[in-house]
């Protein structure tokens, strides 16, 4: 059986993922898959992500993934990463497309007139590079890991959760949510696999964690 399925649906920073989890878990079998009954029945999923939302959504409804996500986000540790964040709320900016409808909430575009530091100058969107990670809850992803600890970022879009499921958030320049959690789900805008020793350590709580 396999341990850990990273999701492959063709937009994912694949490699980085796997060989991260490789580092933080050694002995474990890790399948880079787009198979959906390797997903099924692995005990932890990893959807990784990076491109266009309706990009994503289309590819996963190609190789008959959608149904497979859904039912590991209801049964199993479940970590999404950048997109694979993205794609868990009901829906984006990004195409004016349905998520998968797992967190309630949707995804937004960093807003063009909003997007300036405190000295009124213009930032970039994608916002791009490292930014500080305040915990906005208790949670075992966070296990050793310092609040305000740095995380590396590469996005246009942010997620605004309808309900209580943040679980951490970051300023670019205003508050966004960056981390939620909900029951076996834990998920985030950043990338652990680009983020060190924070990162390292994030990955390491997800193959210990276990759900009540």
């Amino acid at each position: 059986m396999t341990d850990i399925a990273i999701v492959d649906y063709g937009m994912g920073n694949l490699r980085s993922v796997a060989k991260a989890l490789e580092h933080v878990a050694p002995e474990a079998v890790i399948a880079v898959t787009n198979n959906p009954e390797v997903v099924r029945k692995a005990e932890r999923v990893v959807v990784p992500g990076q491109g266009a939302m309706p990009d994503c959504l289309r590819e996963l409804d190609r190789l008959g993934l959608r149904e497979a996500m859904r039912d590991a986000a209801s049964n199993k540790p479940f970590l999404g990463i950048c997109i694979g964040l993205q794609m868990l709320f009901d829906s984006s900016e990004e195409g004016n497309v349905s998520g998968l409808g797992i967190v309630p909430g949707r995804v937004k575009r960093f807003p063009v007139n909003a997007m300036k530091d405190e000295k009124g100058q213009k930032l970039k969107v994608p916002h791009m590079g490292w930014n500080q990670v305040h915990q906005s809850v208790e949670h075992s992803l966070w296990k050793n890991i310092a609040n305000d600890s740095r995380f590396y970022f590469v996005h246009s879009y942010y997620v605004e959760p309808a309900g209580a499921d943040s679980a951490g958030h970051s300023a670019y320049p205003f508050s966004f949510t960056c981390a939620v959690a909900k029951d076996n789900i834990f998920a985030v805008q950043f990338h652990p696999e680009k983020s060190h020793a924070a990162g390292l350590t994030l990955l390491d709580n997800f193959v210990r964690w276990k759900p009540v």
